[in-house]
């Protein structure tokens, strides 16, 4: 019997891979739409004893399908930015509870208690659509630091300035968690020299700026905020649970998730450590809807198990697998 218990107190490697493999036999069984899949590569719990050996389902099928592994009643539904017109990906919650345990415990692990911190969310593209799954942790976090100068600031840089400046004056630890672009609005309209604030950018531009090479992305944030390192947010609709980067664009994942990646040329196959590839993605916390997602992100895995992420496929659909007509 799977339990959320057993998912998020994973204490070995072999923890993980006993319990993926119960993941996988019990989605199998559960989940029409991956059963499809796993059925046309010929691939039965039978046959799979190892982590690599599960298939991986390709993240387009959340844009044309209902993605879940269970009977009970869909409690909430996020949905990816896309662009206008497009498909956009629709991840069926069933359990938000699940959803809670993930990021709280996968925050506590990295960084200590949330309420140690004030938290500033600087998200204006995610707060102005439905579904974010980024903008309902974030409205967690804040609620959870318990601080009160803790918030959303939409388009109100002015006012997010003079609350950095007045909590760093008190020494306050901060979490200032943005899209890549309102960072840049924000240090471009002020000038600052943060000694008590983490900087964590969720990524992308969200078409109002130029897209940037990670790196460079990060030499800019740096200068501009007065801080060493930049931290990262690596997470997506898709995903009940998020990977950090302290620095350097070296992720880390918590015990319940891991990353392989895929051969280019043929998704089925997985690449050894340390050569780059299509991420393939474990998430326990998954276990309602589909846990092995194939993304479209280009990502390098180390030996220690940190991961990198390179970039993305250039056409959405991941080569090397025709099946997505089911």
């Amino acid at each position: 019997m799977i339990t959320t218990d057993s998912i998020f107190n994973i204490q070995s490697e072999a923890d993980f891979k006993a319990i993926a493999l119960d993941v996988f036999k019990f989605q199998f069984e559960h989940n029409v739409v991956y059963r499809s899949f796993c059925d046309l590569l010929y691939k039965h719990p039978s046959d799979v004893h190892t982590i690599e050996q599960i298939p991986f389902l390709p993240i387009e099928f959340f844009k044309t399908r209902s993605i879940v592994s269970t009977n009970k009643p869909v409690e909430a539904t996020f949905t990816s930015s896309g662009t206008t017109g497009s498909n956009v990906s629709k991840h069926h919650v069933c359990d938000l509870e699940i959803y809670k345990q993930s990021f709280r415990r996968g925050f506590a692990s990295f960084y200590g208690n949330i309420e140690d911190y004030t938290v500033l969310a600087l998200l204006p593209s995610y707060l102005e659509r439905e579904g974010s799954s980024l903008v309902y942790m974030a409205n967690d976090m804040i609620a959870q630091s318990k601080q009160p100068e803790s918030g959303f600031y939409l388009h109100d840089l002015e006012a997010l300035k003079n609350t950095l400046l007045k909590l760093e004056a008190k020494g306050q630890k901060i979490l200032l968690i943005g899209v890549s672009y309102a960072l840049l609005d924000l240090m471009e309209a002020h000038s600052f020299e943060l000694k008590h604030t983490i900087i964590m950018e969720t990524g992308g531009m969200k078409g109002q700026r130029k897209e940037l090479v990670k790196s460079e992305l990060h030499a800019i944030l740096k200068q501009g905020f007065g801080v060493d390192s930049i931290h990262s947010e690596y997470g997506m609709t898709e995903l009940l649970s998020q990977a950090y980067s302290k620095g350097g664009g070296i992720f880390e994942t918590p015990a319940w998730m891991k990353i392989l990646t895929r051969d280019p040329e043929d998704a089925l196959s997985i690449q050894p450590v340390g050569k780059s590839g299509g991420a393939n993605i474990i998430d326990l916390a998954n276990i309602n809807s589909c846990a092995f997602i194939a993304t479209q992100d280009l990502g390098k895995i180390m030996p220690d198990g940190s991961f990198e992420i390179l970039g993305r496929f250039d056409q959405s659909d991941i080569r090397g697998c025709n099946l997505m007509v089911l």
